[in-house]
């Protein structure tokens, strides 16, 4: 019996203190918040267009610039059978937040505030902290 591996991209989207989050409209974690992402696709020619057509599916927006954060693959990460890997992406908005619309897999979504996140979906509390650490440490838009 072989290990089936399934690669999926998250996108932790910051504007001030806030984070774009997306509400599962199917399992696992039905109606529980997430970062918006899904599985890479074979048409996806790089990560990062996988990361931009997950993320403008699942919130209606398109973003210039976004940078990889980190991979995320632990055991358990992911209730379904398999292994789950996903790659992680960070975008910072500035200015006027870009107007979103839910999509694909996603019923609803919308800015929450960092001091106040609801229960998170996967191991998505864990990302969001690795962006923000990245944030605080390291000059990583340029």
């Amino acid at each position: 019996m072989s290990l089936q591996i399934t690669l999926t991209v998250d996108i932790v989207v910051f504007d001030a203190d806030n984070v774009l989050l997306i509400q599962r409209r199917k399992p696992p974690y039905e109606s529980r918040w997430a970062l918006p992402g899904g599985k890479v696709e074979e048409a996806d020619l790089t990560l990062e267009d996988a990361a931009n057509r997950e993320l403008k599916e699942e919130a209606g927006i398109v973003l210039d610039e976004i940078i990889q954060i980190g991979t995320f693959g632990d055991i358990g990460r992911d209730p379904r059978p398999g292994r789950w890997v996903s790659i992680a992406f960070l975008a910072i908005v500035g200015g006027t937040a870009p107007k979103m619309e839910a999509g694909g897999d996603a019923a609803d979504a919308r800015w929450f505030p960092l001091n106040n996140l609801p229960a998170l979906a996967f191991d998505h509390a864990k990302i969001i902290a690795v962006a923000l650490k990245k944030i605080k440490t390291e000059t990583i838009f340029e």
